[in-house]
């Protein structure tokens, strides 16, 4: 299983240092060239026939840094005369893109478009912990908790899986769901703010460094390799630096462009 790192911050901007700028991106990882989990960056770090090998998207919630990436998607497919692309989720983030995203308002409803009987997305609905099947992967969604309805994903290829936390503060299940699954080779674990902005976090209910590592802990794994993401770019170094100081033998703070092979 290859997982594409298109963007993994949690916002858009652009850091100067060194000999070059660094732009970072909204989450958006791309597994085994077919599926998208979240779509805060597509189009912008994919050529269009990369974009045209994409099948399903699936999404952890409705916040705008995490679906962005769809209304471009759209229009970069809409005349390629493929089947549709499917937008797979919890029926609340369905509903949502339906109400807020592809309105006709906010943008076109390519739910419908370029023609209802062969539109460029349609939708598949998740069930909370049953698992489905996409592009050959199994999916199990498990609920996670933050502000809005949000879902993180196990995600099994045959003999491997790795979990994706999508965004979260303190939760439960989706660590269980880790520690009784024999195929885990690693994590996807957001952490959003450092430790001095713990208030924000509480209240926009996303990780710390001292969160991310309660909350690690629970799998009950030491050795299993993590990857971090969703960093604010504004306070990377300081999360990173953070980060460090935990001394978690097999942490990797993810970057733009990186590929992970399980």
């Amino acid at each position: 299983m290859k997982i594409r790192v298109l963007g993994c911050h949690g916002s858009d901007q652009l850091l100067e240092g060194g000999a070059s700028a660094q732009q970072c991106r909204t989450c958006g990882f791309l597994v085994n060239e077919t599926v998208m989990v979240d779509a805060g960056t597509v189009g912008a770090a994919l050529r269009l026939e990369e974009q045209q090998r994409i099948r399903h998207v699936l999404l952890s919630h409705l916040h705008f840094d995490h679906v962005k990436g769809l209304p471009t998607l759209a229009d970069n497919l809409v005349h390629d005369g493929m089947a549709p692309v499917v937008l797979t989720s919890i029926p609340s983030v369905l509903d949502g893109l339906r109400a807020h995203v592809f309105n006709d308002q906010v943008y076109p409803n390519f739910l419908s478009l370029p023609d209802p009987s062969r539109p460029t997305f349609v939708v598949r609905a998740l069930e909370v912990g049953k698992e489905c099947e996409l592009s050959g992967l199994s999916v199990t969604a498990v609920a996670v908790n933050h502000l809005v309805p949000t879902v993180g994903f196990l995600i099994r290829d045959g003999t491997a899986s790795f979990l994706y936390s999508g965004d979260t503060y303190e939760t439960e299940s989706i660590w269980k769901v880790a520690a009784n699954e024999p195929t885990l080779k690693a994590a996807f674990i957001e952490t959003s703010f450092p430790d001095k902005l713990s208030d924000v976090a509480r209240v926009s209910k996303h990780l710390t460094p001292a969160l991310f590592a309660q909350e690690f802990r629970k799998i009950g794994r030491p050795d299993l390799p993590v990857y971090v993401y969703h960093l604010k770019p504004r306070f990377r170094d300081e999360i990173r630096h953070e980060l460090r100081q935990l001394k978690i033998r097999n942490l990797t703070v993810l970057e733009e462009g990186q590929e992970v092979s399980l």
